[in-house]
Parts: C-alpha cells; sequence; structure tokens
C-alpha cells in the first residue's frame, strides 16, 4: 500500500494537459479524453509498478496531451530480464482491461458505444507503443534486443537509427492514408524530437551509462562477458566495449598473448577518479 502511494505522489500532469481538458469539455469529449487518459494511467502505472517492485529509482510519471512516459534514474545497469519485465509491464495491463472491459459489457453492465470506444482505444495504445521507435516501449524493447549481442554505445547508437526509419515509414503511411490528422503529426513531431534529442546527448547518454555503473547502486549482474584489449588500445576505446547486463573482466594482449587482467572497476576509477583520460590500457597495468 505504501508503494501505492509513493507511485501515486511521482504523477505529473503537463500544463498542456489541463488546456485539452478544458478544450474537450467545451467541445462535449470530455468523456473520451477521460478514457484515454485513463488507459494511458494504467499503462504508465504498469511500468512503475515493476520498476518499484525490483527497487528502481523512479524519477516522476508525467501524462502528456498525447501519452505520457515513467521516468527511471537506472541509466541502462540493471539486468537485461529487470529492464525487459518493466517495459512490457505496460503493454500487458492492455490485456487486463479488455478482459474487463468484455466481462462488464457481457453482463450489459456498460453500454455498447462505450466499449467499443474502450476496446479502440486499448488496442490503439497497445499497438502504437509496440512501434520500433524511441522512446516508446517496442524501441526500448528494440535497445535491449540490440543490447544482447552490442556494446551499449553502438546498441543505442543502431537503436536511434532503426527508430528514425521506422518513424519515417510510419509518417508516409500517415501522409498517404490520413494527411489531415493533426493529433497523429503532433505525436510525429513529438517523437522526431525526442530522437533528435536522444542523439544529440547520445556521448552523454554513454557517459551517464559509465558513471552510474562506476558510482551508483551495484546491480546483481551475473554475466560475466570478458574483453579482449590489445595493451595499445585506448582506456576509453575499451569502455566503449562495455555492454548492458555484464560485468567485464579486462583481458590484456600483446603479440596475441594474454599480458595481465583488470577488473572493469579498475578501468572506471581510473578514467573517472584519476582523470586518465588519455592513458592506453598498458598504462593501467603498471598502475594495478
Amino acid at each position: 500500500m505504501n508503494r501505492a502511494i509513493q507511485l501515486l505522489r511521482l504523477i505529473s500532469i503537463h500544463p498542456l494537459l489541463w488546456i485539452i481538458m478544458a478544450l474537450s469539455i467545451a467541445t462535449a469529449h470530455f468523456l473520451e479524453v477521460c478514457l484515454l487518459l485513463g488507459i494511458i494511467f494504467i499503462h504508465e502505472m504498469g511500468h512503475a509498478a515493476a520498476a518499484s517492485f525490483f527497487s528502481w529509482r523512479i524519477k516522476k510519471i508525467t501524462l502528456l496531451p498525447f501519452g505520457g512516459v515513467a521516468e527511471m534514474d537506472e541509466h541502462g545497469n540493471r539486468p537485461l530480464k529487470e529492464e525487459t519485465i518493466v517495459v512490457i509491464a505496460g503493454p500487458l495491463q492492455h490485456l487486463w482491461m479488455v478482459a474487463l472491459a468484455y466481462g462488464l459489457f457481457s453482463f450489459h453492465l456498460i453500454p455498447e458505444d462505450l466499449f467499443r470506444l474502450f476496446i479502440s482505444y486499448n488496442v490503439m495504445i497497445f499497438v502504437f507503443n509496440l512501434f520500433p521507435v524511441w522512446p516508446l516501449d517496442g524501441g526500448k524493447l528494440v535497445f535491449l534486443l540490440l543490447s544482447l549481442k552490442n556494446s551499449f554505445p553502438n546498441a543505442h547508437r543502431l537503436t536511434l537509427i532503426i527508430s528514425f526509419f521506422s518513424l519515417l515509414l510510419f509518417s508516409l503511411i500517415i501522409l498517404l492514408s490520413a494527411p489531415t490528422h493533426i493529433n497523429v503529426w503532433v505525436v510525429i513531431a513529438f517523437l522526431y524530437f525526442s530522437l533528435y534529442k536522444e542523439w544529440k546527448q547520445r556521448r552523454f547518454i554513454f557517459m551517464r551509462f559509465l558513471l552510474e555503473r562506476y558510482y551508483g547502486k551495484k546491480s546483481s549482474l551475473r554475466a560475466l562477458k570478458p574483453i579482449q584489449a590489445d595493451e595499445q588500445d585506448l582506456l576509453i576505446h575499451v569502455l566503449e566495449k562495455f555492454q548492458r547486463g555484464c560485468k567485464h573482466p579486462i583481458i590484456v594482449e600483446a603479440g596475441g598473448r594474454e599480458k595481465g587482467q583488470l577488473d572493469e572497476n579498475e578501468l572506471l576509477h581510473a578514467y573517472f577518479t584519476e582523470k586518465r583520460l588519455t592513458d592506453k590500457i598498458s598504462d593501467l597495468l603498471f598502475l594495478y
């Protein structure tokens, strides 16, 4: 119960949403807007509840005029299994909502027009959120899938590229099928802006990933994945090979032979605490 209260305290309503609500009253669409926002609210609370179960740090849950977002403060340093559960916890809420609505309709507790509207809104939000576009749930799932085989910066970059072309394709479909649908174009514009912002900040996001890995709360990363590095490799180039959900012992080689090993925390300590920004891996072997 306490967790539920804490989650409710994190809810933030965007100022534009109040304007939308006022307009919906003036245009007699208040019920439709409330229904849509209720579905979005439950969707985002699904993410937040799953994150709270794993003791994630939740910054806030924001309701927007065209959707919602549950902001976490973990920066990609939780086990991939946890992250997958948190991502899919949102879309899963639509299953029980649809089942509940069907049950109420079957017992004639809600009218048919309200039932059909509720189902259409659920299907729309469910399908739209699974589009492979960042920061939608589908885009986050693409990021997690790419993180299985790619380093954090490479998986992040590929996710944004896939998201851009997916959004471009979606834009062309809307242009051909519903060019005057203003609400959809507002959402598309928001997604393009989000992608642009994420692309511009991708280096900062990678540094935040490393900082959280070093300074933040230590999570149980069970998978050990050694990184092979030549002794002449720069420290930052080895750090760029770090993956989500993995702990990395660093195997330093010279001429194809193992010369020594380093722990990933030693690399992070050298980079962030000792400011060895231009050091080679060989320099750290003598240091540690």
